[in-house]
């Protein structure tokens, strides 16, 4: 990837996610004046580490990179309180229990999301699954699908907007709205 490749793609990509990254810093990080410096460190962070090749997600990648820099400033200072300890296992992500409604709320999303993912042409049906449900990278989808990565991007967008569509349609009205709703409806979109 070339210098300018790399600006471009770190002012379309990273910049925007500016309020994102401040929230997660001021959240987690107790000196109010530092959080301009942690900022403009993990963006040197993130830039430098992406100088080869690009992450799928540069939201994740920022905030992986600024909980890093946290927890390397925590590790660096010369007296470490207690607070700054309790705030380092914040970070980390807690075990979510599910009670039985949520349990129940999930299985049936999950129901409208297959309904909604057999609606979808088979190879389209089929990118979206390496892609987004088994994690491979665009490069490896077309790789195992002997199809250009143009069209696994082409193929998960057109993908994705029939799946919101579906959903919306299936989830988002009353039960009247979601017996007259047809499956149909969610093809159109992928035309």
């Amino acid at each position: 990837m070339t210098q300018d490749e790399l600006s471009a793609w770190f002012v379309d990509e990273v910049l925007p996610l500016e309020p994102v990254l401040e929230r997660f810093l001021r959240r987690n990080w107790r000196d109010v004046d530092e959080i301009a410096d942690l900022r403009q460190e993990v963006y040197a962070r993130v830039f430098d580490g992406c100088a080869h090749s690009r992450p799928d997600s540069a939201q994740a990648f920022v905030l992986s990179t600024a909980r890093n820099l946290l927890i390397d400033r925590a590790r660096r200072a010369q007296i470490v309180s207690i607070e700054t300890y309790a705030d380092m296992d914040a970070l980390t992500p807690t075990v979510d229990h599910l009670s039985p409604e949520r349990h129940s709320a999930a299985r049936s999303e999950l129901r409208l999301l297959q309904a909604a993912l057999n609606l979808l042409p088979l190879r389209c049906r089929e990118v979206i699954e390496l892609r987004k449900i088994e994690g491979l990278s665009q490069r490896e989808v077309a790789t195992r699908m002997g199809i250009t990565e143009d069209t696994v991007e082409r193929q998960v967008s057109k993908g994705v907007r029939a799946l919101a569509l579906a959903l919306l349609q299936t989830g988002a009205g009353s039960q009247e709205k979601k017996s007259e709703s047809t499956p149909h409806r969610a093809g159109r979109a992928l035309s």
